[in-house]
């Protein structure tokens, strides 16, 4: 199992939906303490299950580069050869495989979502998700914002129109950011489901882990195109009861 003990927010908070804050940008890909952990999981899994876990559109390429070279800039005083992480290993980069890159130096999923001329939605056309809860990246990718979420109850056409605006309002250097929280009785990070598999029974209010998700929105400066990470918490019930009991409704 890997597990945080902490979290930088109370996920107990009750927060009507969509739940978006500003985030100062500063605070955009902060690792954690299962950063080395993570990481190792998540080169397994890009090894093993690539064609599961990284998915992108050949148009796509220019964004993903620039995403990279921003989250280089950010975390990483703008290296172009090779990066040391947080936990001390090297990684080269690949520029011509951004995204398999980005799986490799950062804790974060990335998704690529774009707009293209005439289109109603942002479409997803790119990205690496190496720890999907109850979704699979193969029935999302090239799919719009109201096709992605057709599963999830609460996203009817109003809200739809709501995250829309999200995606279509956010500023260059303005990140948004949202969290989500599940009680769940299996702490595997790799939890992809298929829209057309049993409904997920794993959590409920009982289960010993908490996952949630920090899901930041932003825009890349030069393409335009907006991207969704995803930072990945779990953490036994045990750490969230005693850090945040007391100060927020229990989910």
């Amino acid at each position: 199992m890997i597990l945080q003990k902490f979290l930088p927010y109370n996920p107990l908070e009750e927060v009507p939906l969509p739940g978006i804050k500003p985030m100062d940008l500063a605070d955009w890909l902060r690792p954690d303490e299962a950063f080395s952990e993570q990481l190792a999981y998540r080169a397994e899994l890009l090894s093993n299950r690539r064609d599961k876990v990284l998915m992108m559109h050949p148009d796509a390429q220019s964004a993903a580069q620039e995403l990279l070279e921003l989250v280089l800039h950010h975390r990483y005083g703008g290296a172009r050869d090779h990066v040391i992480r947080p936990d001390g290993v090297s990684v080269t980069l690949d520029w011509q495989q951004p995204l398999a890159t980005l799986g490799q130096i950062c804790q974060e999923d990335f998704c690529i979502l774009e707009r293209p001329d005439g289109s109603p939605e942002h479409i997803l056309t790119g990205a690496v998700l190496c720890f999907p809860a109850s979704w699979t990246l193969g029935e999302k990718f090239m799919r719009p914002l109201i096709g992605i979420h057709d599963t999830v109850d609460s996203y009817d056409s109003k809200m739809a129109s709501r995250v829309q605006r999200l995606f279509d309002g956010v500023q260059v250097g303005r990140p948004l950011w949202r969290f989500n929280a599940l009680w769940y009785h299996s702490a595997e990070l790799h939890a992809p489901r298929s829209v057309h598999a049993p409904r997920d029974q794993s959590h409920g209010q009982d289960a010993p882990y908490l996952r949630s998700e920090q899901q930041v929105i932003l825009r890349l400066p030069k393409c335009r195109s907006v991207v969704f990470s995803i930072h990945t918490y779990m953490v036994h019930r045990d750490e969230v009861m005693a850090e945040w009991g007391a100060k927020g409704a229990t989910l």
